[in-house]
C-alpha cells in the first residue's frame, strides 16, 4: 500500500526536504540506460553521445571481457555463496588478486565488491581510536566516511596543501598515522602530488593510502598513478577500482603481504560481506590483458583530452586544470549547470551537471573515453562553446566564451 507522505510527520519532513531540494535545483534522479554502456547510449528512448561514463578505455562492452564473463558463468555459476573467509573464495578470485598484485608491483592484493567497500575496509581496518588519519579536503566521500567510521583522530588539509599537511603530521600525536588521498580527484580531474606525500609519510613515520580509482588503467601505461610517478614503497597501500577504466566491477587493494593478511583478519567490511561473483575475477584478468596489449586505447584517449582542451581553452571556456579524462567546466550556479546540461542533451550529448553537496561549486563534468571518435569530441566542444555564449559570467571573473574579459 502506498504511503501518503503527508499522513504522518516523519514522512512529511522527508517530503518537505525533497521539495526544497527541487527548489534549490539539487534534486537527483536516476537516468535509465536502455543500451549497454558505451560511447553512444540510449537514455529514455533517445540516442546520446555519452560523456558521463568513467569507462575511460571503452572496455565495459569489450568482446574479450564479455567472453570471459560468459565462460566463467558457465563454469562457476553466478553467486559465490558465502564470505571469502567461509567458503566464498574461489579460484578466479585468487587468480585475479595474484594478477593485480603483479600488475601494480605489490607483493599481495585483496579484491572487494566495490571501491566504497574497499576504502571502508582499509581505513577502518588499519586505524582506530589511538591513531590519526590525514585526508585531502577534496577526497571522495567514501574516504571521508571511512575516516569518520574508523574513530581515529580525523585531520583534513586544504587541497594538495603540503605545508598544512606537514604541520598536522608534526603536531598530532598518534600510535599510527595514515595519509589518505585520491590519486586523481574525481570531480576536478587534477592529481595529488604523490611523491611529496610519500616523502612526508617517510619523514613522519606514516603510511600513505592512495585511492587510484580514476588513474588505474589510464596513467603509467595502465598501471596507475603510482607507476606514473615512479613510486615504490612498502609504506604505500594502493587501492584501485575495476569498474572504471578496467571495464568490469569491484576494486582491489595492493600492499605488503602482512598488510593484506592483517586486513583479511581485521577489516570488518571484508570479513562480513559475501564475496563478489567469481565471474568478476575472470573479467578482471581479461581486462588486465587488454590494458597491457592494447596501448593504442590510451593513445586515443590522450588525443581526445588534448583536442577538447585546445578547442575549449581557445574559446575562453573556464576549464579546470586537468590532464586526465575528467574535464570539468565550472558553472555559476546549479540552475545554470542543469540548463547547460539540458542544452547539450538537446544537441545529442550527455554531460552530467554536478552540484552541491558533491562539489562546492557546480560544474559540467565531461568525461572522455578511448571509444569516442574524434569528430564527436570536436562536435561536443563546438556545441558547448555555442551554449556557453548565452550563459552568465563564469565563476572567478572569467567571461563567457566570446565575451570581453
Amino acid at each position: 500500500m502506498a504511503i501518503n507522505p503527508h499522513a504522518s510527520s516523519p514522512f512529511a519532513a522527508l517530503a518537505d526536504e525533497l521539495t526544497q531540494r527541487r527548489a534549490d535545483h539539487l534534486y537527483r534522479q536516476r537516468p535509465l540506460l536502455q543500451s549497454p554502456q558505451g560511447p553512444v547510449v540510449t537514455v529514455a528512448g533517445r540516442t546520446l553521445n555519452n560523456f558521463c561514463s568513467n569507462d575511460y578505455l571503452g572496455l565495459a562492452h569489450h568482446p574479450a571481457l564479455v567472453a570471459a564473463a560468459r565462460e566463467a558463468v558457465a563454469q562457476w555459476g553466478v553467486g559465490s555463496g558465502a564470505s571469502h573467509l567461509v567458503c566464498g573464495h574461489q579460484q578466479p578470485h585468487q587468480d585475479a588478486e595474484d594478477a593485480l598484485a603483479a600488475f601494480v608491483g605489490k607483493p599481495a592484493a585483496l579484491t572487494f565488491a566495490t571501491g566504497y567497500l574497499g576504502n571502508l575496509a582499509v581505513i577502518t581496518g588499519l586505524v582506530g581510536r589511538e591513531d590519526a588519519v590525514f585526508a585531502d579536503k577534496l577526497n571522495h566521500a567514501s574516504l571521508n566516511d571511512a575516516c569518520l567510521l574508523s574513530r581515529a583522530t580525523f585531520k583534513r588539509y586544504a587541497h594538495n596543501n603540503l605545508t598544512q599537511l606537514a604541520h598536522l603530521l608534526a603536531n598530532t600525536p598518534a600510535r599510527r598515522k595514515l595519509i589518505v588521498a585520491d590519486a586523481v580527484f574525481s570531480m576536478d580531474g587534477d592529481q595529488a602530488p604523490l611523491a611529496e606525500l610519500l616523502a612526508l609519510a617517510e619523514a613522519h613515520d606514516a603510511w600513505l593510502f592512495i585511492d587510484d580509482a580514476h588513474g588505474f588503467g589510464v596513467l603509467g601505461e595502465g598501471r596507475g598513478a603510482m607507476a606514473a610517478a615512479g613510486l615504490d614503497s612498502p609504506r604505500i597501500v594502493y587501492l584501485a577500482t575495476l569498474g572504471k577504466a578496467a571495464g568490469g566491477a569491484g576494486a582491489f587493494v595492493a600492499a605488503e603481504a602482512v598488510v593484506i593478511d592483517y586486513l583479511i583478519n581485521h577489516a570488518r567490511p571484508y570479513i562480513y560481506t559475501t564475496a563478489a561473483p567469481a565471474l568478476l575475477g575472470a573479467v578482471t584478468q581479461a581486462s588486465l590483458r587488454v590494458i597491457q596489449t592494447e596501448p593504442e586505447r590510451r593513445v586515443a584517449l590522450q588525443a581526445h583530452i588534448e583536442l577538447l582542451r585546445v578547442r575549449l581553452l581557445a574559446a575562453g571556456v573556464a576549464l579546470m586544470p586537468s590532464s586526465t579524462p575528467i574535464q570539468p567546466v565550472l558553472m555559476p550556479d546549479s540552475a545554470t549547470a542543469l540548463a547547460a546540461s539540458q542544452a547539450l542533451r538537446q544537441r545529442g550529448h550527455w554531460v552530467a551537471a554536478i552540484r552541491p553537496p558533491t562539489v562546492p561549486m557546480p560544474r559540467l563534468r565531461i568525461t572522455l573515453s578511448a571509444a569516442h571518435n574524434t569528430a564527436t569530441v570536436a562536435q561536443l566542444a563546438d556545441d558547448l562553446i555555442e551554449i556557453l555564449r548565452d550563459l552568465p559570467a563564469m565563476p572567478g571573473g572569467a567571461a563567457a566564451p566570446g565575451d570581453p574579459a
